[in-house]
Order: structure tokens, then C-alpha cells, then sequence
């Protein structure tokens, strides 16, 4: 399985603070926004990442990762001209994913809790990947979002986009996977009322076709959607109470790919030392392996 990290748009809800940088660069918690997507990816197992973007924010993404090598990892980059939705990632993507199965992850979406790794390696199970899978987690304000409506039976029975009546509070995070039948199926995809390819359009197919699964993150799991200013304040202040309570970095990339074996000890000492004058980097030199 392959990975997307879909980091393009405007930002326009954050004015004025992403009129010169792209939001997923803004900081979180003494990391890029960026870096938590990433690290869902890669706590999924997957080292194969293409991130999409704008024309202008893309080198600057270059920038910041280079081709992944320092991480274990293989990163590719794409355009996307203007944001004409999420499915259109999809479509992107064809050569990159080349009929392999792709999570597809929203470049502004934190998640955390306990046993996540293990959560999202069952869940999106790369030896045997078959049909779709989506997140989804209660929300007050679900007119917002792709809204999820299961039966009693946890089944899903409908998926809207941005419904005026929402028929459940379960929204739609921000993390997808398909297998390969996705590019087609995007790819006849017509844009919807807002003028975008919908993933919810996507989605409501693989429903259709009995081959959609939806977990519902339980309490002891958080999703941030950082698209404002204050979920965006949100995500900051839950990630650095967390890392002051715990002693650990949440969306370390360098030590996850430490522990997946995918580098070794000293490379993330010298990338703590190229960091040496942050907070960051002196966690990294004290990583211990």
C-alpha cells in the first residue's frame, strides 16, 4: 500500500496567517502540521508517499523532506492546479499508486491515541487490501463534514457531504483507503454542486457495492481537523499538554522511523544535531533507541 498526503488549498479559513505559507506548514506544537499526517502514514507501515500540493507550496514541501531518505522513505511529489476536491487526489495519483492499494490522508488532520498504530495496521491491512475504508468520530457540528449514518447494527446505511440536515453527529476524518479500483472509479466521477470531485462520491460507490468499511474512532482516540483557528489552537495546546505530561514527542517522524527499523540510531542523533539550537532536535540526540 501506498500513501497520499493531500496538502493543498488555499487555507483561506486561517487568513491572514496562511497568506504566505502553506497551512500545513504552519507550526503545531514545534513541528510542521504536516509532520502529523506523515506520521500516521508511517505508523500505518507505509514508506511509498506521494504528497500533493500547490504549484507555489510544493518546493517548499521539497524543502522540508527531500525524497524521504533521512525517514526510510520514498517521497514523491505532485500538483494539484486548484482545489478541485479530495477525490481528485485520486486521480493525480494513477501513476504514483500504479494499481497498488493508497491511503489517502488530508495534509491538515492530526489523530492520536493508544494503540493507534495497531488500529490502523488492522484496519487498512496492506497484504490484502479489498474494497474502502474510512474514519469517522462524533462531531458537534456535522453540516460541516461528510457525514456517516449507520444503522443499529453499526452498519452504514448513507454518506452526505456537507448535509443541511445531518442525519448522525459521525464525521468523516480526514484518512481514506482504497484499493485499486479506485482511479476508475473517481475517474467517472462528475463534480458536485461546489464544483469538486467529492471522496464522499467515492465513498458512496464502494458503499453501494458492499465493499466500504467505517470505524468509528472510540473516546480514546483524537481527531483534530486544523482548518481553523481554533482547532488549530486546539491541536497545539492538546499536543504540547501531552508531550509535557508524557516526556514524548507525538509525530516525532525521525523516531517512528526508528522504530519501525527503517533508519538507524545515529542517523536521527545527526538530524538532531542539524536541529541542535530547537527543542526538537535536542530530543532527538537524547533518543536513546
Amino acid at each position: 500500500m501506498k500513501g497520499i498526503i493531500l496538502a493543498g488549498g488555499t487555507g483561506s479559513r486561517l487568513f491572514p496567517m496562511t497568506l504566505g505559507v502553506s497551512k500545513q506548514l504552519l507550526p503545531v506544537a514545534g513541528k510542521p502540521l504536516i509532520y502529523y499526517p506523515l506520521s500516521t502514514l508511517m505508523l500505518s507501515g507505509i514508506r511509498e508517499i506521494l504528497i500533493i500540493s500547490t504549484p507555489v507550496d510544493l518546493p517548499r514541501f521539497g524543502e522540508v523532506f527531500g525524497n524521504g531518505s533521512h525517514l526510510g522513505l520514498s517521497i514523491c511529489y505532485a500538483e494539484q492546479l486548484a482545489p478541485n476536491g479530495i477525490a481528485e487526489a485520486l486521480l493525480i495519483s494513477k501513476e504514483f499508486v500504479d494499481c497498488d492499494s493508497v491511503a489517502l490522508i488530508l495534509g491538515d488532520n492530526v489523530f492520536y491515541g493508544a494503540g493507534l498504530s495497531e488500529l490502523l495496521s488492522r484496519s487498512l491491512n496492506q497484504n490484502a487490501f479489498d474494497g474502502a475504508v474510512c474514519f469517522t468520530s462524533p462531531v458537534a457540528y456535522p453540516e460541516s463534514f461528510g457525514v456517516v449514518e449507520y444503522d443499529e447494527q453499526n452498519q452504514v446505511i448513507s454518506i452526505e457531504e456537507k448535509p443541511v440536515v445531518p442525519r448522525s453527529r459521525y464525521a468523516l476524518t480526514g484518512l481514506y483507503a482504497f484499493d485499486r479500483d479506485a482511479y476508475m472509479v473517481a475517474s467517472q466521477l462528475s463534480p458536485s454542486v461546489r464544483g469538486e470531485l467529492e471522496v464522499t462520491d467515492v465513498l458512496s460507490v464502494y458503499l453501494n457495492r458492499n465493499r466500504l468499511c467505517a470505524h468509528r474512532l472510540d473516546d480514546g482516540h483524537v481527531w483534530f481537523d486544523t482548518g481553523t483557528h481554533e482547532s488549530l489552537a486546539e491541536a497545539h495546546n492538546f499536543i504540547t499538554n501531552q508531550e509535557a505530561k508524557t516526556g514524548l514527542k507525538i509525530g516525532c517522524v525521525e523516531e517512528i522511523a526508528l522504530s519501525n527499523g527503517w533508519i538507524e540510531l545515529q542517523q536521527v542523533h545527526a538530524r538532531g544535531r542539524a536541529f541542535s539550537q530547537s527543542a526538537y532536535g535536542q530530543y532527538l540526540q537524547n533518543i536513546t533507541g
